[in-house]
């Protein structure tokens, strides 16, 4: 297991893990909820969490080499994303080195590739929120042209792949919302006020309330499409996760309460706001599509938690379309189902072998 890797992707909500072997397959595939904007001990918990699942416990190693992606650096108890990266840093390096073994560790930073330690510093920058990168970079190992999309708890990413490689626009978050590379609405953490201001509802159209009441988590649960495994983030109040829960939630996003309609009602003004969160979306990717990059006839590969969403879009757009599970090596659908929600993290790991095995 000499080039066994651990990739990490670590975000503002989740931290997530991929452990291959040193054939690129899957031997575990974690998640974990990392609310980082309460603080710095949230992050070295979750890793505690990963490493004694991944069985690399202060009495057991087994990676020769860990690779680090992030996100998290936007959490705002950083003061700017250096502040969040350098720290980010200092935490895995002291969790890792504290490991029995001698553990590499490597950032990935964009098209820099991966770096050590000792050059964080200088490539903070890049390292930021580079992520969807590394996904970018491996899917284009595995379809010569598509428009991928990666649909997260927070932010959905679209990168147009023709030639064999990425074809972005820009790199950094800024570059990226201009672009419209970069959306910023999730499958789980978006609240309703910032996917639409109004809605269709009980015949009328209704304006929205601009009160962080309800998230699209509830509207995939009252839609049935997202999975319980994968539902980690806290609700909007609190509270249950429950159909009831979510539905009343929902209720007051319309200035209701949730005994006066029946859940059908809701189920309904559940599917408005997934309509206007899919129509955000597709007006992304037409803007993407008129580039005019790739076949008209090229498929949507769809990654994240999202992914069967990103299958509705597709069908509206009249294209083909494929998960990027079938891309996945594992033994197991968990594993690959686990590989598709974590992507960044499997490709950064994919990327490294890579790398290992051409020095």
């Amino acid at each position: 297991m000499n080039s066994t890797v651990i990739a990490w992707d670590i975000g503002g909500a989740h931290l997530k893990a991929a452990m291959l072997d040193d054939a690129g397959k899957v031997l575990q595939v974690l998640q974990e909820a990392c609310p980082l904007w309460r603080g710095l001990d949230v992050l070295a918990l979750a890793i505690d969490e990963v490493l004694a699942k991944l069985n690399l416990s202060l009495n057991s190693a087994q990676a020769s080499l860990h690779a680090i992606t992030m996100t998290g650096e936007l959490a705002d108890i950083f003061s700017d994303r250096h502040d969040g990266v350098i720290q980010i840093v200092q935490l895995i390096e002291a969790k890792l080195t504290a490991l029995p073994t001698s553990q590499q560790t490597l950032y990935f930073a964009g098209v820099a590739g991966l770096i050590k330690f000792e050059q964080v510093a200088q490539y903070t920058a890049q390292i930021a929120s580079a992520n969807w990168l590394a996904s970018a970079f491996y899917a284009a190992t595995e379809y010569h042209q598509a428009l991928f999309i990666d649909m997260g708890s927070t932010t959905t990413d679209l990168m147009v792949i023709a030639d064999d490689k990425p074809q972005y626009v820009g790199l950094t978050d800024a570059a990226r919302l201009k672009s419209g590379e970069l959306v910023y609405t999730g499958m789980i953490r978006t609240p309703l006020m910032a996917v639409a201001q109004h809605i269709a509802f009980a015949g009328k159209v209704s304006f929205v309330t601009a009160e962080h009441f309800a998230t699209m988590a509830d509207v995939y649960r009252l839609t049935g499409h997202l999975d319980e495994a994968e539902d980690m983030c806290e609700t909007a109040d609190g509270q249950g996760k429950t159909l009831a829960d979510s539905a009343r939630r929902l209720a007051r996003m319309v200035g209701h309460d949730v005994q006066d309609a029946d859940l059908t009602t809701w189920k309904t003004l559940a599917h408005a706001f997934k309509q206007a969160q899919l129509d955000t979306l597709k007006q992304a990717a037409l803007r993407q599509i008129s580039r005019g990059l790739f076949d008209p006839l090229a498929p949507i590969i769809a990654a994240g938690v999202g992914s069967n969403v990103v299958k509705e879009l597709a069908r509206q757009l009249n294209r083909k379309f494929y998960d990027v599970s079938t891309i996945i090596s594992a033994d197991s659908d968990a594993d690959k189902s686990w590989a598709c929600v974590c992507f960044p993290a499997y490709s950064l790991a994919k990327l490294a072998l890579r790398e290992i095995k051409s020095l």
